[in-house]
């Protein structure tokens, strides 16, 4: 299985990223210990969201999707509403 999962600072909540990983609770460890540089200055971080994949190639293009121009109002618009943003741990 592998994972695409959205995550943001517990402290500026405006701050998200979205990623791609087969080990989810080994991926958000690594992120909230600063070894990822793209979401070091912001730490610690939560996780918002995931999905799961069984087609590599499909979590692919879906994490490409998040990042991208039209993916991350789809973020914004489904996932971070405040009334809706509620942080879980894995």
């Amino acid at each position: 299985m592998i994972y695409v999962y959205v995550i943001e600072s517990v402290h500026q909540r405006q701050q998200h990223y979205a990623g791609i990983t087969h080990d989810l609770k080994q991926r958000l460890k690594d992120h909230n210990e600063g070894k990822s540089p793209h979401t070091r200055k912001f730490k610690p971080r939560h996780l918002v969201a995931y999905a799961g994949f069984a087609d590599e190639q499909t979590a692919n293009a879906f994490e490409k999707h998040l990042k991208s121009g039209s993916g991350k109002p789809f973020l914004k618009r489904h996932f971070f509403r405040a009334a809706l943003v509620a942080p879980f741990s894995v």
